[in-house]
C-alpha cells in the first residue's frame, strides 16, 4: 500500500519540489480524493493570503540549495570533501530537481566549451600549417 500524502508532501508539490514520481503519486491522489483536494486548497488559500511557516519560507526560498556557483565548482572538483559530500546528498538523496536541473545546465556548457576549445585550436593549426618553416 502507498504512503498516505501528507500536509508537507502537498506543500512541496505546490512548490513543485518533489521527484517526478512523487508528483505523479499526489497528482493521482488529487483525483480521486476530495478530501485531499480540499486540503491542497486550504494550504494554497492560506499561502494566498500572505499567512506562512518557517518552513515554507525555506522551502520556496531554496535555502539549503548549493549556489550555482558551488555546482560549478563540484563539476570541476574544486569543493571540499564536506562541501562535495553536500552537494551529492542534495542531488541524489533529497533529489533537488532545481539543483540537477542547473546541475544538466552547466554539463551542457562545459562540453559546449570543451567543443569550442577544439574547434579554435584546429582553425590555429589549419591557418599556420602553411607558415612554419623546416
Amino acid at each position: 500500500m502507498a504512503a498516505p500524502i501528507r500536509q508537507a508532501d502537498l506543500e512541496a508539490y505546490l512548490d513543485e519540489a518533489l521527484p517526478a514520481d512523487q508528483m505523479a503519486r499526489v497528482e493521482r491522489a488529487l483525483r480521486n480524493d476530495e478530501e485531499l483536494l480540499a486540503k491542497l486548497k486550504a494550504i494554497y488559500s492560506r499561502r494566498d493570503s500572505g499567512v506562512h511557516t518557517l518552513g515554507e519560507i525555506w522551502r520556496r526560498h531554496r535555502l539549503s540549495c548549493p549556489s550555482r556557483q558551488r555546482l560549478g565548482n563540484y563539476l570541476l572538483g574544486a569543493l571540499s570533501d564536506d562541501e562535495e559530500d553536500y552537494v551529492v546528498f542534495h542531488l541524489e538523496t533529497i533529489g533537488c530537481r532545481y539543483c540537477r536541473a542547473s546541475l544538466n545546465d552547466l554539463e551542457k556548457q562545459q562540453a559546449e566549451a570543451h567543443a569550442d576549445v577544439e574547434q579554435r585550436r584546429r582553425k590555429y593549426f589549419q591557418s599556420s600549417a602553411g607558415l612554419l618553416k623546416k
